[in-house]
């Protein structure tokens, strides 16, 4: 594995921890001499895991739409900044420059991005493990709903399967380079 998509959040959260989680991710990231492909940001925990990845001397990749980078918030100091017009283009360049993908703590687009992965994995539009960093159980609800989809028929279990979990970096980038 050369390069993992980490899609999180454009805040910090209400928690250290989460931050604590977007930099023990980056620190491994590191340790593992695998690149760190993101959304380009220069704020909240999308700036802390993008910081830690240089500061040890990693790569980053940036991907920013124009209108996001005319608003001052693209990271200028990245290995490589790619601004693209769109955020289906954001989405596109990010799967092709990654091969695996997680998400940490985040929003709306977090969610939106990692779910459009899974989507993409399970239509066999590509083949790439897809895992959450479930930093102080941020995902359970989610997981728990994932279950209930499941159960009531509108998942399959081999489908469900495709998300990876753990509450570690070490622990879930040992499953993703397992798939």
């Amino acid at each position: 594995m050369k390069r993992v998509c980490v899609f999180c959040g454009s805040s910090h959260g209400e928690k250290p921890i989460y931050q604590d989680g977007a930099h023990a991710l980056g620190k491994e990231l590191v340790a593992r001499g695998i690149g760190l492909v993101y959304g380009g940001g220069n704020i909240g925990l999308m700036s802390v895991i993008a910081e830690t990845v240089l500061a040890g001397g990693g790569e980053v990749l940036g991907v920013i739409p124009e209108f996001m980078a005319e608003k001052e918030l693209a990271r200028q100091d990245l290995t490589e900044l790619h601004i693209v017009g769109s955020m289906h283009e954001r989405k596109a360049l990010m799967a092709d420059l990654s091969d695996a993908f997680l998400a940490m703590p985040g929003g709306y687009g977090t969610l939106e991005e990692f779910c459009e992965m899974i989507t993409w994995k399970q239509l066999r539009i590509h083949k790439k493990p897809c895992g959450l960093l479930n930093v102080e159980g941020f995902f359970d609800a989610l997981l728990r709903f994932v279950d209930h989809q499941v159960h009531e028929g509108f998942v399959t279990y081999e489908n469900r399967e495709y998300i990876l979990t753990a509450r570690d970096p070490a622990t879930l980038l040992d499953l993703l380079t397992q798939v």
